[in-house]
């Protein structure tokens, strides 16, 4: 049994916390209902722990290095066809929360399987989350758990203040760090062979360099 649950068996208004349980789930479906049907385009919110969370704008540093990313992920998977990678206005929606990773890609499988019209989307195969002072905690905290708990099986978390990248693999449902890099070179596993220098991330000129080498014959 669940080592979480083990003492709650045990405990005589049992049934009293179930009743509780439930009414509180129902209350946050209601409220999760809500989110989703008042959210508009122009919004960057995520619904987490029965609360709608509206971010403020970014700082330039985040923008850039979740662009860089982007572009460098996109263009890697479009020129060997393994999927698709979306950013920020992707909703994932998972069993409790909502959220809006800054960058994300859906192997050939998943990505097969949305359509033009879809709005909520399932976990994707990799996440990367811009760390930021709002963000940080829930980066590391609640999204943490999900994404393991949902099957993403890598995981990368950016500080583009501090330069460096955390990189996490999916082990028995939970993250095992593989690095911790602010210089040379990282390797993706979930978007097979895409490998970059951490500095192009975070560097405008080492980008480029990037870039490039992905239109070498």
């Amino acid at each position: 049994m669940d080592t979480v649950l083990e003492p709650l068996m045990k405990r005589p208004d049992l049934p009293q916390l179930v009743a509780t349980l439930n009414e509180e789930l129902q209350r946050e479906r209601e409220l999760r209902e809500t989110f989703l049907r008042e959210l508009t385009p122009n919004e960057k919110a995520e619904f987490i722990g029965g609360e709608r969370i509206l971010h403020s704008p970014a700082r330039a540093a985040h923008i850039r290095a979740a662009k860089r990313l982007m572009k460098l992920i996109d263009e890697y998977v479009m020129k060997h066809n393994l999927g698709e990678v979306f950013f920020e206005k992707a909703l994932v929606h998972l069993t409790r929360n909502d959220y809006e990773p800054d960058v994300l890609f859906y192997g050939k499988d998943k990505a097969s399987q949305i359509t033009p019209d879809q709005m909520l989307f399932p976990a994707p195969d990799f996440i990367a989350e811009i760390l930021s002072d709002s963000t940080e905690s829930r980066d590391r905290g609640i999204k943490f758990q999900d994404y393991a708990i949902h099957g993403v099986a890598e995981y990368w978390i950016v500080d583009a203040d501090e330069g460096f990248v955390e990189q996490y693999m999916l082990v028995d449902q939970h993250y095992k760090l593989l690095r911790k890099l602010d210089s040379g070179t990282i390797t993706g596993v979930a978007v097979a062979g895409f490998k970059i220098p951490v500095a192009a991330i975070f560097n405008d000129d080492a980008h480029r360099v990037a870039m490039r080498s992905f239109h070498v014959r």
